[in-house]
């Protein structure tokens, strides 16, 4: 294992099947990033942390969708609007 930038440590795909609990606890405290020849091809995080950044993603899109749809409700006109029914007839036409 080779620690880099503090918090994360770098393992060799090797070394994972080899030593994988060892990784596995490495994982709760900070990140694993798991190489190939010396690259990183992936990142293991404990599950937690996972959810976590999960619903922070949620939470953030959620945020971005609202800000656009009242960005714009507030940019539109009624004339940009059509009725239910008409609505329903365009879409039976279909």
């Amino acid at each position: 294992m080779i620690n880099i930038k503090g918090d994360a440590t770098l393992v060799g795909i090797s070394e994972l099947r080899t030593h994988s609990e060892e990784i596995l606890a490495e994982s709760k405290k900070h990140k694993v990033l798991i190489g190939k020849r010396n690259k990183p091809v992936a990142v293991l995080i404990d599950i937690d942390r996972y959810s976590k950044m999960e619903e922070t993603l949620e939470l953030l899109e959620d945020f971005a969708l609202g800000f656009l749809a009242k960005e714009r409700e507030e940019g539109s006109k009624d004339s940009n609007y059509i009725d239910i029914k008409e609505a329903l007839r365009k879409v039976k036409k279909k």
